[in-house]
């Protein structure tokens, strides 16, 4: 009997052949049966997908039918993969449904639904024009290859605002670099926001300047300081200028063109590393879950810079600032560390803080 035989000899009486075609057209029969119970558990819902399953891969083990007829069994189990959410499983046997029979048009569809899910856009695209080469008439097929086309472009646009953000930022930091600044991290962020300088197409900078009234932690913004511009040009426009109501709080009116002072904060703060100061240039825009950046990626956090430190006694050191200067000769002094964006410390030389400001007894609120 053909039962009997050993694995890999020939039948060699009509009574074994007989046997053979016997037992395949039982396998045959019970795999096209699998694949009909399949069908049905399919039809009666999620609850009976699992089922559906199992019917379809035990046809298909029963290796009884055609090629053609054991694509439809991989296409019809990767439909069943992909009502699942099992994404995977249902690219893998699309395409073995594909290699099996490379007309299987309801294949290709599933092939490249599952790669959409898996947001393989490429593979995608390939699978559905491929399905439309066998037929380009296939409505599902050119309703989801739109649907493709639209996330790839969708995904260029974003790509080439990352790229945008990205040399915006590295253009900066350049700049930056050329004009020997440094930057240190972004201590007033809560008041600041996220503002940062812009580079002019004549690869000027212009820096939002924050203004802080040491006496009462009050503020004020300057938007757009360009790096040549004298202080003197920016101070007679702001709230205490000759024209202006005196300051809410100046109940002295103490805090007039002529009596108020600037200084900055000198020796405070680690200068950041290129690095870094690319990922604070990069928040809020496109790119900020960039985490590497090319060639800079290598780049690490600088020491603090030699003959900068912080004055002894936990006081801060006060420098004042000539109004005659430019901001980026300011800005450029050895011991100025950027807070993020240029911060510059109001006082006026007639309020009773200003002995304390100059005495060294005052320092920032922790």
């Amino acid at each position: 009997m053909a039962l009997l035989m050993e694995k890999g000899t020939e039948p060699q009486t009509e009574s074994e052949l007989a046997d053979l075609d016997a037992i395949s057209a039982l396998k045959e029969s019970a795999a096209i049966e699998l694949k009909e119970e399949g069908n049905k558990y399919v039809k009666m819902g999620k609850k009976h997908y699992s089922e559906a399953i199992k019917c379809y891969t035990r046809a298909i083990n029963q290796k009884a039918l055609s090629d053609t007829e054991t694509s439809i069994l991989f296409s019809n189990r990767a439909h069943v993969n992909l009502l699942l959410g099992n994404y995977g499983r249902a690219l893998s046997d699309s395409e073995e449904a594909i290699k099996l029979s490379p007309a299987n048009v309801k294949a290709f569809y599933r092939a490249a639904k599952a790669s959409l899910s898996l947001n393989k856009l490429v593979e995608a695209k390939a699978f559905s024009e491929k399905g439309l080469d066998q037929n380009p008439d296939n409505e599902e097929l050119k309703t989801l290859k739109k649907q493709i086309d639209s996330q790839i472009s969708e995904l260029q646009q974003r790509e080439a605002q990352v790229s945008k953000a990205l040399k915006t930022a590295k253009d900066l930091v350049s700049a930056i670099e050329d004009r020997e600044l440094k930057i240190g991290q972004a201590t007033f962020q809560k008041l600041s926001g996220l503002k940062k300088p812009i580079l002019d197409k004549d690869h000027i900078l212009h820096w939002p300047v924050l203004l802080l009234y040491a006496e009462v932690m009050s503020s004020d913004f300057i938007e757009d300081f360009c790096e040549t511009d004298m202080f003197s040009a920016h101070l007679g426009l702001i709230s205490f200028s000759h024209s202006a109501e005196p300051l809410p709080w100046d109940k002295e009116n103490a805090y007039t063109r002529d009596a108020i002072e600037l200084y900055y904060e000198a020796g405070s703060g680690v200068c950041l590393s290129k690095k870094e100061i690319i990922s604070n240039f990069l928040q809020g825009t496109v790119a900020s879950h960039l985490e590497t950046f090319g060639d800079d990626e290598t780049d690490t956090v600088k020491s603090f810079p030699k003959g900068i430190s912080s004055v002894g006694n936990n006081r801060s050191k006060w420098v004042k600032v000539n109004e005659r200067r430019t901001l980026n000769a300011v800005l450029k002094e050895p011991n100025f560390v950027i807070p993020g964006i240029p911060v510059f410390f109001v006082v006026s030389k007639r309020s009773s803080f200003y002995k304390d400001f100059k005495s060294g007894n005052w320092s920032l609120p922790s």
